[in-house]
């Protein structure tokens, strides 16, 4: 039958590069609550769902974020050239074209449907198409349908130590206001570990890496590749089902970037 899967991510972002052509400035606090589904067609292959519901918000993290800084003695100059819990999505490319983005309270995003085959118990691969049905405004969803490919290798490096890489490949054509710097071809790689303590429990930790999304507009944080560390714990309650509770931190570009992000997930 269908495998349920369900996850949450909360999280605050801040960016703010101002140079002499252009500018990028995103202060939010953004929800996505992501949901799919998988069935086995036999043996081997099997068709996924998947979708997510999501939110952008002035919100109220600020202050924790501040107090955690302080804690760890982390000096986060664009923080403090912001007011808190204060929305602002604004970009100014180098052509003076001026893009701003409203928050919104809560908006459907984009389906994706897949396919997959096991080559082995171990590999597998995923070829998906994603289709724009968000409704939110501009700047929440793709636009227009894009396809990805996605292997995935899993491999025991000891009894209690597993080992999870994947390598992705996509297609996404360009779209909207910012079509002309967009790229449209995506390379993404992971690699992690997940060190089981107990029975039920384990650790994870992920690293992610993703090609840059856009070209030209100067701007650090848009023409730059994207690294994360995506690290937590596991409990398994039985009968294949398993919580997961985490937190993603981001590494590059340089910058504070995605400051953090809280994470709870459920596969069934």
């Amino acid at each position: 039958g269908w495998r349920p899967q369900l996850a949450v991510d909360y999280a605050s972002l801040i960016e703010y590069n101002q140079l002499d052509q252009a500018d990028f400035v995103l202060d939010s606090e953004i929800l996505r609550i992501s949901f799919g589904a998988v069935r086995n067609l036999g043996s081997r292959a099997f068709v996924q769902l998947g979708g997510s519901i999501g939110g952008a918000y002035s919100g109220f993290l600020d202050g924790v974020l501040d107090w955690y800084h302080d804690a760890l003695g982390i000096t986060v100059s664009e923080r403090e050239q912001r007011p808190q819990d204060r929305f602002l999505y604004n970009i100014t490319l180098p052509d003076g074209q001026s893009i701003q983005h409203s928050s919104n309270a809560m908006f459907l995003g984009d389906v994706s449907v897949g396919v997959g085959v096991r080559h082995t118990p171990g590999l597998q691969s995923v070829l998906s198409l994603t289709l724009p049905t968000a409704t939110g405004p501009a700047g929440y969803g793709k636009g227009v349908p894009s396809v990805a490919l996605l292997n995935t290798l899993r491999a025991p490096v000891s009894p209690r130590l597993l080992f999870e890489g994947s390598v992705g490949v996509g297609l996404t054509p360009s779209y909207g206001q910012m079509s002309s710097f967009q790229r449209t071809t995506f390379l993404a790689l992971s690699s992690g570990l997940r060190h089981r303590l107990w029975e039920n429990q384990a650790l994870y930790a992920n690293l992610f890496y993703h090609s840059p999304y856009y070209n030209g507009t100067s701007l650090p944080a848009l023409d730059r590749r994207e690294l994360s560390l995506d690290f937590g714990w596991i409990l398994a309650t039985g009968a294949g089902t398993e919580w997961r509770i985490g937190l993603t931190e981001d590494l590059e570009p340089g910058g504070p970037g995605i400051d953090l992000v809280f994470r709870v997930g459920r596969s069934f």
